[in-house]
């Protein structure tokens, strides 16, 4: 039987044309020129018949390199940061060791973890400063533990981190000879951050994509940065000996050249459309967001307080008003039913459609709940 997430999908992608889809942190800002006219010269010159340069473009690599500011690290590149998640977790973790993480998380790279035999001390990090804090992670390290996961800044909730708070992590990282695996998807949507490599070269793996801040996330390229040991071990698990899809290259490679023109609009109207969403939730009783301003294109709905599902939240959402936000029990076990995560890098049209979505959806599905019985 499908589960409630794959029929949301299946029919949300079904009705692709009418949804405005705030459920993945999709990014939907970034104009259509930036890579529909190199992707129309590699499709005219049928590029898509042969293979790729097997380590990927050669101006695409020192172009990722630039963008992250991490002179003389190599990046690799993957199909997706994804998959860049699981080589590592398969590469550098063994059966026993541990992995300090969070709740709420981004739990795919938990289940990779789990993978490779390793498992995750998550912190309950659900309250203020809704963030992993050196102090936290300094007291969680065990005799067991091999790695620390900062995804910065944080999906599902929006927070990100200080720059000395990144220093005193990546110190604890070196002088314990712990991995740091730092995710920094969505780094372009904040205005200072600091990538933990340059506090701690040897022991960070970074791990990058151009899904959200390029909008490109259907064409699945990513790839992780490292110093030569760490990228040699990781890379033993590629399965992509061929090179990543060309046409994501070709894309990619467009967007970054032209980045700098365009990024800064971008995240100006993303943050317009969080301080839209805010307005709307500060009117609707008993919701609230724990974090704002989110540092990410995401941020999440508490919920609790209503006594709705999130599942039927998201499902009604989407069916009835066609507005497709995300339930939280994907992204945290001991929360994922007090909130919905909904991100915001779209049109403002999408916006006014949850806009008016959200509040209807709580008083239908408020009118519906059964009263609470006499004590």
């Amino acid at each position: 039987m499908a589960s409630p997430a794959s029929d949301a999908f299946r029919y949300a992608h079904a009705h692709r044309q009418e949804i405005a889809w705030l459920s993945q942190n999709t990014n939907h800002l970034v104009p259509p020129e930036v890579v529909r006219g190199a992707l129309d010269e590699a499709i005219r010159e049928r590029r898509y018949e042969g293979y790729p340069p097997a380590a990927g473009d050669p101006e695409l690599l020192d172009l990722i390199t630039a963008d992250l500011g991490l002179a003389g690290i190599r990046p690799f590149l993957t199909s997706g940061g994804t998959e860049s998640l699981y080589m590592i977790a398969r590469a550098l973790l063994s059966a026993g060791d541990e992995v300090i993480a969070s709740d709420p998380s981004y739990l795919i790279i938990h289940k990779f973890v789990e993978l490779a035999g390793a498992h995750t001390k998550n912190l309950d990090i659900y309250a203020p400063p809704f963030r992993l804090t050196s102090d936290r992670v300094r007291e969680a390290i065990g005799p067991k533990t091999r790695m620390i996961l900062l995804i910065d800044p944080l999906n599902p909730l929006g927070s990100g981190y200080p720059r000395e708070e990144v220093r005193a992590i990546a110190e604890i990282a070196h002088d314990h000879h712990l991995t740091l695996l730092n995710d920094v998807t969505y780094r372009d949507f904040t205005d200072a951050h600091a990538l933990a490599a340059e506090f701690a070269p040897e022991e960070t793996v970074t791990v990058w994509s151009v899904s959200k801040n390029c909008g490109l996330a259907g064409l699945r390229i990513g790839g992780f940065s490292a110093r030569p040991d760490l990228l040699a071990k990781v890379g033993r698990f590629n399965t992509n000996d061929l090179g990543v899809n060309i046409l994501a290259q070709v894309a990619a490679r467009a967007a970054l050249r032209s980045k700098a023109a365009w990024i800064g609009e971008v995240v100006r109207q993303t943050r317009a459309n969080a301080a839209r969403i805010r307005e709307v939730v500060e009117h609707v009783p008993r919701t609230s967001l724990p974090v704002y301003p989110s540092r990410a294109n995401m941020m999440v709905i508490d919920v609790g307080e209503l006594g709705l599902s999130p599942d039927a939240i998201q499902d009604r959402m989407l069916r009835e008003h066609g507005v497709f936000v995300r339930a939280g029990n994907y992204l945290s076990p001991k929360h994922g039913n007090r909130f919905v995560r909904v991100s915001f890098s779209n049109p403002p049209s999408d916006i006014e459609r949850f806009a008016r979505a959200f509040p209807e959806t709580v008083r239908e599905l408020s009118a519906r709940a059964p009263a609470p019985s006499a004590t």
